[in-house]
């Protein structure tokens, strides 16, 4: 039997540099993830592209474009990097261990529950290298687009049949103002009502403040009186300050609610109610340590509902203590 040709020219660092170019559609973003100058992510491409015998990208103006030998590169290249990721799966089961990375991505408002799964997780798998990026929503669609991450975990997800997604934990957001304030004693107040006061949003993009425009264009409301903010941390801050009214996840301030420090209103409307999923791109095949955390967070879901939905209390404990197994 002879060698395919392509064997005795390709290697895999080749395949790196493409599979990061190809996903970030920018040499120097590609540069940047791989610790290397853009010349030396050029050059790698010219001598793929030689070995090929095939163009991968041509430039239109300022945009770079996958040319077809690229888009049947990056298909290939996804099933070869995923079986090296299930071979070293599989040797570190053999060790008793399991290996590797997982990279996530968070919408703001999952970052209150996102590192709950997370340490459950790491306890049964402590060798799992983790990264976690918490970003506003148009980030984290972004981020889905380019294929940057191994998930994205976020609500409201875009109608779109190359997404692959799986619900995970209920989101509901409620109007929140301080204790004392007047709408607290008006009968049947409204989102009109609250959007009278000044109104206390985060910028543009987030998926928050988007699930209020819209219910505002349903009711026929107009948010005329928005202070913008850029964390759920300061708007809640702001709310407790007396500096304006909110609407956030109820996760985000039920521990306030708890102390009396915030309040929530009954409005028509209320609560917004949408779920995080886990969400990746049908092109981006899941790793082998994707897909155990995805199984991992699957099995576990009714318990983690279970203890969001009840009162504020510390969760039982992994038994794990929060160190590494060994020092150096």
């Amino acid at each position: 039997m002879t060698t395919p040709k392509l064997l005795n020219r390709l290697t895999f660092r080749q395949l790196q540099v493409f599979r990061a170019v190809y996903e970030r559609q920018s040499y120097s973003r590609a540069a940047e993830t791989l610790g290397l100058t853009q010349p030396a992510v050029s050059a790698q491409v010219r001598q793929l592209e030689q070995a090929l015998g095939h163009p991968l990208f041509k430039y239109a103006g300022r945009t770079l474009h996958a040319l077809p030998a690229a888009d049947a590169l990056a298909a290939s290249t996804q099933a070869i990097f995923g079986q090296i990721s299930r071979l070293q799966m599989s040797l570190s089961d053999l060790e008793g261990t399991i290996t590797g990375e997982l990279n996530l991505a968070a919408v703001s408002t999952a970052q209150y529950v996102v590192p709950h799964l997370l340490a459950r997780f790491r306890a049964h798998y402590p060798n799992v290298q983790i990264r976690l990026r918490v970003c506003n929503r148009s980030q984290a669609l972004e981020r889905l687009a380019e294929r940057r991450d191994d998930l994205v975990i976020m609500a409201r997800v875009p109608d779109d049949d190359a997404l692959e997604f799986m619900p995970i934990l209920d989101n509901e957001m409620i109007p929140v103002v301080w204790p004392g304030h007047p709408l607290l004693d008006a009968r049947q107040p409204t989102l009109e009502d609250l959007a009278r006061h000044y109104l206390l949003m985060r910028e543009p993009g987030s998926g928050v403040r988007g699930a209020l425009e819209e219910l505002a264009a349903d009711q026929d409301v107009r948010l005329n009186h928005a202070i913008e903010m850029g964390t759920n941390e300061a708007v809640k801050q702001g709310v407790m300050s007396q500096l304006g009214v909110a609407v956030l996840p109820r996760l985000a301030v039920r521990l306030e609610l708890e102390a009396g420090l915030l309040a929530t209103l009954d409005l028509p409307g209320f609560p917004l109610r949408h779920s995080w999923c886990t969400v990746y791109h049908r092109e981006r095949f899941p790793t082998p340590v994707t897909e155990l955390f995805l199984r991992f967070v699957r099995r576990h879901l009714d318990e983690w509902q279970h203890h969001f939905d009840a009162g504020p209390a510390p969760l039982p404990s992994h038994g794990v203590a929060c160190l590494p197994s060994a020092l150096s």
